[in-house]
């Protein structure tokens, strides 16, 4: 390949995609888009006011709740950007840096979340196999260290990627296959990738890959604990208190299972697909979240129910 047909950082740019076959009509698709990140960004922020300000809400729990919040605002803010620019004003062209640094905060929160998942696993689990020992396991202390630890997890495993990808030649055209910029999507364009593409994978694999997994174990382990309770009454209470994070791990992990599935068999699909998958996977937790919680956590619902009550009363006395 001739170095006429080779871009490198600083200069280069990347060309964002939007749904196959709705080019036309790409301000439309904004709306949508708008609807979705209000909506996660009003759960989202409820849930962190309501845990951060009733004390009777500071339960590892509701703390790790607060974590998953915080994830999924997080990660609807990163996506946002390119999202409202590319459907709104219809501009396809992102900077190299733009799209180095959004790719980035989308994979660590997108960790970051999968990364919470795992600890509120460990949360039901302690609590359903080892209730006795629940206060002196998961003390607050402990759980600012999981919080601290995810953290840390997150960022140091992609802090790597923007300046991995910066030291890239990219082979024209640079065509990306989303609406934001993911580093697989990225790396592709490369044209030579080996070496970064499989620190890529290590980290697919070392935290994507991994944390279902653990998941699964603990649900099995929480399983054969509540199958050894003898009343009905009881086995339906402990799987309650886990029906929420259930619905989210399923949520979550679901359509990016699918798509590596689709990639792994071979399978044919078109690219409406993929890009779908990717949207179920980014932007439907975020939203969800929140409404699965608040739903099946009396808790959090009556603490907001008493908010907005209180606050009709301040209003109706003005």
């Amino acid at each position: 390949m001739s170095a006429s047909n080779l871009t490198t950082f600083p200069s280069l740019t990347f060309l964002l995609m939007g749904f196959p076959g709705l080019e036309a009509a790409p301000s439309w698709l904004a709306l949508p888009i708008c609807i979705l990140f209000l909506l996660s960004a009003v759960g989202n922020s409820t849930v962190v006011f309501i845990v951060l300000t009733e004390p009777s809400l500071h339960a590892p729990m509701y703390l790790f709740l607060l974590m998953l919040a915080v994830s999924d605002l997080g990660l609807s803010t990163a996506l946002l950007p390119t999202m409202l620019s590319l459907f709104l004003f219809g501009h396809q062209e992102v900077s190299a840096g733009a799209c180095f640094s959004q790719l980035f905060f989308i994979h660590t929160f997108s960790i970051m979340e999968s990364s919470v998942l795992l600890a509120m696993a460990f949360d039901r689990f302690v609590a359903n196999c080892k209730p006795l020992r629940y206060p002196s396991i998961l003390t607050r202390t402990r759980v600012v260290q999981i919080g601290f630890a995810i953290a840390v997890r997150s960022i140091v495993l992609h802090l790597p990627l923007p300046f991995l990808l910066q030291g890239q030649r990219y082979c024209q055209p640079n065509v990306l296959s989303h609406s934001y910029c993911l580093h697989p999507d990225v790396m592709k364009l490369a044209c030579t990738n080996g070496r970064y593409s499989s620190y890529g994978l290590f980290v697919v694999f070392s935290t994507m890959g991994m944390d279902p997994v653990f998941i699964v174990f603990s649900y099995a382990w929480i399983l054969k604990s509540v199958l050894s309770i003898v009343s009905v009454e009881g086995r339906i209470k402990a799987l309650n208190t886990c029906a929420s994070h259930i619905s989210v791990v399923v949520i979550f992990y679901t359509p990016m299972l699918v798509l590596s599935l689709i990639n792994r068999l071979g399978l044919h699909v078109t690219p409406f697909i993929h890009i779908l998958l990717s949207f179920l996977h980014f932007l439907v937790p975020p939203v969800l979240n929140p409404l699965l919680y608040c739903v099946k956590m009396k808790e959090v619902r009556g603490r907001i129910t008493g908010r907005l009550l209180r606050s009709q009363r301040v209003c109706s006395m003005h």
